[in-house]
Order: C-alpha cells, then sequence, then structure tokens
C-alpha cells in the first residue's frame, strides 16, 4: 500500500520518535519501503531564516527587505543548524557530512541573495518581485536540512532511503510545481526504498506566493495528487480531537475517528488547521482519503477524512473556536431595500486582502468578523469614510461542527447552555447545510462558553 505521509516541524525535532513510532514502528524488510515522507524543517528553523510565525519577530529575510546587512546572520542560522545536527549523531546522522552539506546550501544562497541584493539597489526592478525570490530560497534552506538528515539517518541503519530534493538549487529549469514534483517521482521504485521529500517545492509561480508559511502541505498534497496512493497521512503532535483538551480537560474530549473534508475546511476557518484548505482540495476533488495521526501514540488509527463520509447519526463531532478575532458591526440607514449595498463594502475588505469568518445582517447593519491580526487603521479608516456609524470589538467565535447536526432544538440547547452561564450571545449563524453553527460572545467568555458547550452537547 503506497502512501504519502507529512510530517511536521515540532515531530521532526523528535525524529528519534519519528523513527521509532512512524518510520520503524510494527516495520522491517520490505514493509519499510512504499512510502513517501514528505517533511517540514526543524521547528523554529523557518522563523529564523524568514520572521517568528507567531510574533512575527523578524528573522533573515527581514534585513534583506530593510536593506540591511545579512550575511553574518544567514551564518549565524548556519552554526545553530550544525548545533541541531549534533542532536541527531547518536541517531546515526554522519555529522561531518550533513554539516558539510547544510554549510554547502547556506553559502550558495548567499550567492543567491547577494545577486538579487545587487539588482534590488539598482532601481530597475519590481522589488515586489526580487524580495518573493528572496523569500523562496531562504524558505527552501529548511527543508533540505531536515531531509537530508534523515536521508543521512536512514541509510546508515541500513535503510534504502531516497532523497527527493523538490528545492531545485541546482536545477535551473522553469518548471511549475506540478512539473518539478511529477518530474522527480518519475523513475523511483517506491516498493524498494523510502523517500524523503523537502516540503519546499520550486517552481515558476513560487509556491510562497500563493501559500505562504503552508506551502509544505501543499507540497504534500501535490505529491499525493501525483503519485494517487492509497492513503494520505499527515503525523502531528496531537490528535484532531473534538474539543481543546487544554480547555476541557483530557478526559472531557475524544479523537475525532471519521469526518469528511467539508468539516476540515470549517476547522480551519477557525484556525483549528487539520490541514490547510488549500492543500485539502486537490485531496478531496481526486477522492484521496487522508489520516491525521497523533506521532506519539502510533497505536491510535487517529482521525479518517474521506470526501463522503457523514455521521450514521446526529451528533455534534468537534466544538471549538477562536478568541482571536474582532467583530466589525457597519450600520446605515441607507442600507435598508438598496440592492447590493454590501458590494461596495465587500470592495473594501477585497482590495486590503481581508477575510471575513462570520457575516450577519439586519436592515440597516451588517456585522463582519475577522482574524484581529487583519484590523489594520486602513480598514477602519476606508469603512469610517463610506458609512455613517462604524463599530469595532474584540470578540471570540465558538461553534458547533460536524458533518449531520442538523438535529431539531440543537440551537436551543447550546443558546441554553450559554445562558445558564451567563454568557450573552452577541451573533449567531449558519448556513443552510448546517455543518457549523456560530455563537459570536465576549472574549472573556470564552472559555467558560467551550466548556458549557462541551458539557452540554459533547
Amino acid at each position: 500500500m503506497l502512501t504519502v505521509e507529512k510530517i511536521g516541524g515540532t515531530s521532526m525535532t523528535a525524529f528519534a520518535d519519528v523513527l521509532d513510532n512512524i518510520i520503524f514502528h510494527g516495520r522491517e524488510g520490505a514493509k519499510l519501503y512504499n512510502r513517501i515522507f514528505v517533511v517540514s524543517a526543524y521547528a523554529n528553523v523557518t522563523n529564523w531564516l524568514l520572521e517568528n510565525k507567531k510574533t512575527g519577530a523578524p528573522g533573515v529575510y527581514h534585513h534583506i527587505t530593510q536593506g540591511q546587512e545579512f550575511s553574518q546572520l544567514l551564518q549565524d542560522v548556519a552554526a545553530k543548524l550544525k548545533e541541531l545536527n549534533k542532536q541527531y549523531e547518536p541517531l546515526g546522522l554522519d555529522l561531518a557530512v550533513a554539516d558539510a552539506f547544510i554549510q554547502q546550501r547556506i553559502d550558495q544562497a548567499q550567492v543567491y541573495l547577494d545577486s538579487l541584493v545587487n539588482v534590488l539597489a539598482s532601481g530597475y526592478v519590481n522589488s515586489v518581485n526580487i524580495l518573493q525570490a528572496a523569500r523562496e530560497i531562504l524558505a527552501s534552506i529548511g527543508e533540505a536540512h531536515s531531509a537530508f538528515n534523515a536521508v543521512n539517518i536512514l541509510q546508515s541503519r541500513g535503510v534504502h532511503a531516497t532523497l527527493v530534493d523538490l528545492s531545485g538549487f541546482d536545477d535551473a529549469q522553469p518548471l511549475t510545481i506540478d512539473e518539478r514534483i511529477r518530474q522527480a517521482f518519475t523513475d523511483i521504485d517506491f516498493p524498494r526504498t523510502i523517500c524523503i521529500a523537502t516540503g519546499y517545492t520550486k517552481g515558476t509561480e513560487g509556491i510562497m506566493r500563493e501559500f505562504d508559511r503552508g506551502y509544505s502541505e501543499v507540497t504534500f498534497s501535490k505529491i499525493a495528487v501525483a503519485v494517487r496512493p492509497q492513503e494520505a497521512i499527515i503525523h502531528k503532535e496531537y490528535h484532531l480531537s473534538s474539543a481543546d483538551p487544554n480547555l476541557v480537560g483530557v478526559d472531557q474530549c475524544h479523537p475525532i475517528g471519521f469526518t469528511n473534508y467539508d468539516v476540515a475546511d470549517q476547522l480551519a476557518d477557525v484556525g483549528m488547521e487539520a490541514i490547510h484548505p488549500k492543500a485539502s482540495k486537490p485531496l478531496e476533488i481526486n477522492a484521496i482519503d487522508l489520516r491525521i495521526k497523533n506521532t506519539f501514540e502510533p497505536e491510535h488509527p487517529g482521525t479518517l477524512i474521506t470526501r463522503d463520509y457523514v455521521s450514521p447519526t446526529k451528533r455534534i463531532e468537534v466544538i471549538t473556536g477562536t478568541e482571536k478575532v474582532v467583530i466589525i458591526d457597519i450600520h446605515d440607514p441607507l442600507m435598508v431595500g438598496a440592492a447590493g449595498f454590501d458590494l461596495t463594502l465587500m470592495q473594501v475588505f477585497f482590495d486590503l486582502g481581508v477575510s471575513y469568518i462570520f457575516k450577519a445582517t439586519s436592515a440597516n447593519s451588517i456585522s463582519l468578523l475577522i482574524w484581529e491580526k487583519d484590523l489594520r487603521p486602513q480598514l477602519v479608516a476606508a469603512l469610517e469614510a463610506k458609512y455613517e456609524n462604524v463599530t469595532v470589538q474584540a470578540a471570540a467565535l465558538v461553534c458547533l461542527i460536524g458533518s449531520n447536526i442538523d438535529e431539531p432544538g440543537l440551537l436551543a440547547r447550546a443558546a441554553r447552555a450559554l445562558a445558564d452561564e451567563g454568557i450573552n450571545i452577541r451573533s449567531a449563524g449558519f448556513a443552510l447545510r448546517k455543518v457549523n453553527i456560530q455563537f459570536i460572545v465576549g472574549r472573556e467568555d470564552y472559555k467558560t462558553a467551550i466548556i458549557a458547550l462541551n458539557q452540554a452537547l459533547g
């Protein structure tokens, strides 16, 4: 059975567990093969190269964008990567070979980046395209590092492992992402090797231009479509659970056994990402089943996501949400009866690249929920210039999600559970298909709301 499997950065950092729980677990000989592993960079490496994904703290890329000296910072990253290498020497990593590989890759990147900076300084080119190229070059380093190390360790243990370096560092061919992937896997005899592929793929369209830090899951998805495995698997550091165990308690939730891609999209929309939505679409369209597994519980079957699954009984599969949102209310007396009034409103959001999570309307007002990180002064100023009254409030979103939740009385029971805790519902809504019932509450009520809904409906 051919599988394509994605291993995240935190799991890759704990590579001894990856070996024990994923690669070798219950396997030996020929059973080790017929698998493609798509690997992320070790934890924090891409943060050093680009910027911290959570805090925004600058990395090497920031210095390039600001026209600052970056060479020493890049070499500092090389030193950190060599320190990381030492952690994996006991697993069989040939330290001299691994250090030489990453130093060569860093030095090669330095040459490319110096050329880009010189061209940028000329003032004759589009800076956006040049900086995007710099971002792509830097991003590719982390995955090449972890993939090379994984192959080296496996080979030292007598396993036939093949490095599939999709970063294209030594390849000037103008290939698209899909073309590069197809070319890379064309002549590989899968039953006789373990493939370790970089999560970054070089392509003429630029994988980061559209997907940015979600690129490794996109590579994973595109490889799956190219080779058509029996199953695609993502190994995470946790189970996809019915609620956040950190909020409700481990004993008050459970792993989700089965669900569908629609539910996965709903989860991604509120930040509980089983898989990047743009990575899940090709899998869904091509009817490739996706399994989410916990790296540290290898015996557990995890969550199987399929295109057509519908729960045989009416039930809530996941209670989740986010407290990192704000609600924007636009009130204007000219709205009532005006056809397409919200067209101009949506144009403002489109022009500033802001997507909303939730929308509710009445005769004279439209309320939209957006991520707090997207609340910029330009957005508020543009709205205030067009409409009579614009109000912005910190908020939280709590959701009841499932493949079969269209049950009479569910909305009333959920509202009662919140009311019993003294939580005021600021807004609520669901689409006709009823896969996600959403409640907007005060940010201060978020944790209490999740616990209350889980106790009443979970």
